[in-house]
């Protein structure tokens, strides 16, 4: 239950909107893209979900908090269902897991015998079990304790099991309270223990707002996002621990002068093949107007990087248009030859004349130099929810129907 799914043409492509997850089938050969219907409701809004390493099971965080209300509302849980290996049909795998707060991320570790959950406001990381037949269980009381830092936004696990990366934003200095600083807290992980407790905080944190990471799939480099600061920085891995400092630090804006493009930096891959990271600046600037918000402006783009095999230095090389507004989650397709990108809301954009640019997925081909080239979109309804995940799994083959 626990290996690795073989690598299949077609996938299962998910999407939530508010408590809904929605069900698509990709084909990567043939570029086909079919929605397939509503795979599952959630007892609240889906935060973020991760698939068991078998692509036998999908564990949803969902929660009717909001961002920076702390613990507001009284649903939240960890979810699991079965997915069923021929079609990406979803079906209840166990009784919801309640959680003490809302989540804002999680993971599984590598064998898919925990997941692990960070928590922005009260800020916690906790992790829980999963049972031999994929079913969530209780949280994992653990010996040591954990300084969860400021804002946590993102958990992840070494491919190799045995090192976790919580990653903790801070906040910007505001009129009525300093900056905050951030972090990345590094612990030695065995079997759902976490312990020594590394902090990697250049300049005590001031300045460093990371918000998501990912590997390097040899595994020595960590590429971070700095969503505060609109950076991309590396680290080293040395044996269970992270370098300090950073190798190397990069802007992930194409000129200076549009470091007014708030909020910066998202969600972060590395290419399988290690030659190449993509990093998405996020530019919603929101205003308000009652049902009908409108966009501010701002950048929504997706930065290319070629990676120096020798050193891990990152250069970009592409700056592209993302393709609709507020890209908050992005997916490389296990044949990583597709990019998809995901904009969590329509917008009206003010102008002459004014449009409106709705939520939806682009999709991206990636080509041997790594570059993207955008050959598609597809508009999703959000109803007043907001495309907020999206995941995918690979399906055994054929299509399970008559």
């Amino acid at each position: 239950m626990s290996s690795q799914p073989p690598f299949s043409d077609s996938l299962a492509f998910f999407a939530s909107i508010g408590p809904t997850i929605l069900s698509y089938r990709l084909d990567v050969a043939t570029g086909s893209f079919t929605f397939e219907g509503r795979a599952a409701d959630l007892p609240a809004n889906v935060q973020y979900a991760w698939p068991h390493v078998s692509g036998r099971f999908l564990y949803v965080a969902s929660s009717d908090g909001a961002p920076g209300l702390g613990i507001i509302g009284e649903r939240h849980h960890l979810s699991a269902f079965a997915v069923d290996p021929a079609t990406g049909a979803l079906s209840p795998h166990g009784e919801p897991v309640p959680l003490p707060a809302r989540p804002i991320h999680m993971t599984c570790d590598a064998p898919s015998r925990h997941a692990l959950i960070a928590f922005s406001d009260p800020p916690a990381l906790r992790v829980y079990q999963i049972a031999e037949d994929g079913r969530p269980r209780g949280e994992v009381e653990q010996r040591e304790p954990i300084d969860p830092g400021i804002f946590p936004h993102q958990v992840r696990v070494a491919a190799d099991n045995r090192l976790v990366i919580l990653v903790s934003r801070g906040h910007d200095a505001k009129p009525d309270r300093p900056e905050r600083p951030g972090m990345l807290s590094v612990f030695t992980y065995r079997d759902g223990q976490l312990t020594g407790q590394q902090r990697i905080a250049p300049d005590g944190g001031y300045g460093f707002g990371p918000r998501h990471l990912d590997f390097h799939p040899e595994g020595g480099w960590i590429y971070v996002a700095l969503e505060r600061q609109h950076r991309l920085d590396v680290f080293a891995r040395v044996g269970d621990t992270v370098s300090p400092e950073m190798l190397f630090s990069r802007s992930t804006l194409e000129s200076e002068d549009a470091v007014h493009q708030h909020p910066g930096p998202g969600p972060i891959h590395v290419h399988p093949n290690g030659r190449f990271v993509y990093v998405a600046n996020r530019a919603p600037e929101i205003l308000g107007d009652g049902h009908l918000p409108s966009y501010a402006g701002g950048g929504n783009s997706i930065v290319v990087y070629a990676i120096d095999a020798a050193t891990g230095e990152p250069t970009p090389i592409q700056h592209v248009d993302s393709g609709g507004i507020h890209c908050r989650t992005f997916q490389i397709d296990p044949s990583a030859t597709q990019l998809i990108a995901a904009h969590i809301v329509g917008l009206n954009i003010d102008g002459d004349p004014a449009r409106f640019v709705p939520a939806g997925l682009s999709f991206f081909r990636i080509g041997e130099d790594g570059r993207l080239s955008q050959f598609r979109f597809h508009e999703i309804a959000t109803g007043g929810h907001q495309l907020f995940w999206t995941g995918m799994v690979p399906l055994s083959g054929g299509d399970g129907r008559e």
